[in-house]
């Protein structure tokens, strides 16, 4: 007879991350690249959570199934609070849902016409950068900066993705645009409309740590409290807010593949139990 200590203690070591991103948006892996790079890293589950797009999300679910690794269906959405950009993840949604598909294609759509907008800023500067060569970066995935950036390190005009957005495409830079985004009220019922559970992604990122708190109170159900950008004082303060208004403690290393300069999986990673936390909140379990 098995020891229900030994599953408990079993289950407790299975490691999981929760932010992860293919070359449906800004990553370089594909998803079964992204599934067989866990597994081999002894992944027992991840969360594919795509920049506007949910398009990974069945081929990583069929290679998961081959591999072992549990793969949960979820999103990351971009809203805009005092002209501050808060991303948000949505895990366990209806992915199949055709109006969130819809909705999606329209977001992917403004971030075409965004990218338009911020090469032709940066000719205007005197930068040889072509349209035609970040739609080849981006390839399938929903186009952003980053793909800009990459672009912009081909052509020797920055030494890396931190100089790109410190020099260019970072906020309030030369060729900054705004896109469109919701608020973080709005991005919290599409993703409760989808059945899933919203967490604040990278909360380090937002500056004011009374807006987060105000986002909080806003109704979103976990935090990101371990991140590979996150120091263990970050991640000791935000798992103190996260204990003073009951969130989900998450976390997940936000891998891009080789955009970021090196492999993300792997650096970060939460216990089980939280994957079971987010399914006892979400109305849809796929």
């Amino acid at each position: 007879m098995v020891s229900l200590i030994g599953l408990t203690r079993k289950k407790i070591l299975r490691k999981v991350d929760l932010h992860i991103h293919t070359y449906f948006s800004d990553g370089s892996f594909s998803p079964e690249e992204v599934i067989e790079i866990a597994k081999n890293k002894g992944f027992s589950a991840l969360a594919i959570t795509d920049h506007d797009s949910v398009s990974g999300i069945p081929r990583a679910k069929i290679a998961g199934k081959k591999l072992g690794v549990e793969v949960i269906p979820a999103v990351e959405l971009t809203a805009e609070e005092k002209d501050t950009e808060i991303h948000i993840l949505g895990y366990f949604i209806d992915y199949k849902d055709e109006n969130f598909r819809k909705f999606l294609k329209s977001l992917r759509q403004a971030r075409i016409e965004r990218t338009f907008k911020m090469v032709s800023k940066l000719r205007k500067l005197g930068l040889d950068i072509d349209m035609e060569d970040v739609l080849e970066t981006a390839g399938p995935g929903a186009i952003g900066r980053l793909h800009l950036a990459f672009c912009l390190i081909k052509k020797g005009y920055v030494n890396g993705i931190y100089d790109a957005f410190a020099k260019y495409l970072g906020e309030g830079k030369a060729a900054y645009v705004r896109k469109k985004r919701l608020t973080p009220g709005e991005t919290l019922q599409i993703i409760k409309n989808l059945g899933g559970v919203s967490v604040l992604a990278h909360p380090h990122t937002i500056k004011n740590k009374k807006m987060v708190e105000d986002i909080i109170k806003t109704g979103i159900e976990g935090i990101e409290v371990y991140h590979s950008d996150h120091s263990l004082k970050t991640s000791r303060y935000f798992r103190k807010l996260a204990e003073k208004y009951g969130l989900i403690i998450s976390g997940g290393s936000d891998c891009h593949g080789l955009r970021k300069g090196k492999i993300l999986l792997g650096s970060v990673s939460v216990p089980y139990h939280v994957v079971e936390e987010l399914r006892s909140k979400a109305k849809i379990n796929d």
